[in-house]
């Protein structure tokens, strides 16, 4: 199957594919091709801002209604390809058709959300009768910022796209996203749907080039947020050339889950089974740090050994498989570094630590233990079907365990002890709590967001719309 038509930007609602350089985007388990991409140059990605700049102009004034409506129609023309999206997604992202078909359910929920935001945005009244503002009256608006320049990530080549997407055709924005080299078809094949709804040209714009060129995303001050999902390395880096700019920033993390003597074990291991190893660990919020209180840590490790045996590793295309390959060779080759070096560190394996198909990229679910803090896969995010286990005693010192770390994205906790459910929210830095629950945890419309090296701002709809708009004041 190919996509050879996906083959360019997509700019003003015209493909720009003529440039000799080029990218191979390729099914990720079989090596197939699936389109070959023109990629973007300087003078073209200026026409692109330029482009999304005449746009906002028309969409800023749209009514609720209409943004409404328009969202409506377009709900409906993604639904009408759900399938094709579903495995457009498969292929290019390299995820399990069952988690692709997820990916575009939630898609939909993410544009629902959207739709139902248009007419709930809404300003306040802001007292002012008295001392100098005696007999006036004040009330805000929340107002659009102006266009958004956005950087999308692999692992949910569509969903991640639109929950910048989405929240800004809410609000009347428009936007130029570049996703993912390894998956830009799923994007540009939905800026095609824009056009057939009738967006105005440059209402979504999707640009795919080298980073030097994309860096004008960040730099161009005719954009007025700048939106990034990806690595913190990146992701800071590019928050020091924002200028003036509203910056949001989605880095990811070394997610943690808690487990106390109090808890359901059972429910744990079924949970952390897959928490850790879905879509081969490749989601910013898998399980990557599991921290278990020690007077039942050989039941509990027992329970999550006996879960991890029923994982399924195999092809895209079989619904019971929930790892497969991982995005490319490279990520393979280093996931397997690191797990080599906390082995020569000290940590031993309780399963995995292996290729389970090195030809398809496909590695093992792995459990480690006896991991020393300063190994990669402690440190730093794997992003790879790689988990640790280690225990502790008072729950003060678990508190303190998954707060010793650089991220603060998501944390699990499973526990049936008030006192320690309480004391967690107090004391975790983290941007969510889970209670009884991975990590993994996200529906689309709640604030997702982290603290420290896990970024900057919240994304979900009615959040990320208070992030891209602000208040206007009026007095009389």
């Amino acid at each position: 199957m190919t996509y050879s038509h996906l083959n360019g930007a997509y700019i003003n609602h015209q493909w720009f594919n003529q440039n000799s350089n080029t990218i191979s985007v390729k099914n990720k388990e079989t090596g197939e091709l699936l389109s070959e991409v023109s990629l973007l140059e300087k003078d073209q990605l200026d026409s692109a801002i330029d482009g999304s700049v005449s746009a906002f102009k028309e969409m800023r004034n749209w009514s609720a209604g209409k943004r409404y409506d328009m969202l409506e129609v377009l709900i409906q023309k993604f639904k009408a390809k759900k399938d094709e999206f579903a495995t457009l997604i498969s292929l290019e992202a390299g995820k399990p058709i069952s988690y692709a078909k997820a990916e575009v359910a939630r898609c939909l929920s993410t544009l629902e959300f959207a739709k139902e935001e248009t007419r709930r945005i809404c300003g306040e009244v802001v007292p002012m009768d008295f001392a100098a503002g005696a007999g006036k009256t004040a009330f805000t608006k929340r107002v659009a910022k102006g266009v958004l320049t956005c950087v999308s990530p692999f692992n949910f080549p569509l969903n991640l796209a639109l929950h910048k997407i989405a929240p800004a055709l809410a609000v009347g924005s428009s936007v130029v996203l570049k996703p993912s080299p390894y998956t830009p078809l799923s994007s540009l094949m939905f800026a095609e749907l824009l056009n057939e709804v009738g967006y105005p040209e440059g209402a979504l714009n999707v640009v795919v080039c080298d980073n030097d060129v994309a860096q004008m995303l960040v730099e161009d001050e005719r954009a007025k947020v700048f939106s990034f999902t990806g690595s913190p390395q990146i992701g800071w880096m590019l928050k020091s050339l924002a200028g003036k700019k509203k910056v949001i920033l989605e880095l990811g993390g070394n997610a943690a889950c808690l487990i106390d003597e109090s808890a359901d074990l059972e429910k744990a291991a079924k949970d952390l089974a897959v928490g850790c190893y879905l879509y081969s660990g490749q989601i910013c919020i898998s399980t990557q740090r599991i921290f278990v209180q020690q007077s039942v840590q050989k039941k509990f490790q027992d329970l999550l050994l006996k879960e991890i045996e029923t994982i399924q590793c195999g092809s895209l295309s079989d619904e019971s498989v929930i790892v497969g390959p991982l995005i490319d060779r490279v990520h393979f080759d280093r996931i397997d570094s690191w797990v080599k070096e906390a082995i020569e560190k000290g940590a031993s394996v309780l399963v995995g630590a292996k290729a389970f198909d090195e030809k398809r990229n496909i590695y093992a679910p792995t459990l480690l233990t006896n991991v020393s803090k300063d190994a990669k896969v402690y440190q730093e995010e794997v992003f790879g079907p790689v988990a640790l286990i280690s225990t502790f005693d008072s729950i003060e010192e678990g508190f303190d365990l998954v707060n010793d770390s650089r991220f603060g994205l998501q944390c699990g906790f499973y526990t049936n002890n008030l006192s320690h459910f309480k004391k967690a929210h107090d004391t975790l830095d983290v941007g969510a709590i889970i209670m009884n629950g991975a990590p993994g945890f996200r529906i689309d419309s709640m604030p997702y967001g982290g603290v420290k090296d896990s970024g900057l701002g919240r994304e979900g709809l009615k959040y990320c719309i208070f992030e891209i708009t602000e208040p206007r004041l009026v007095i009389f």
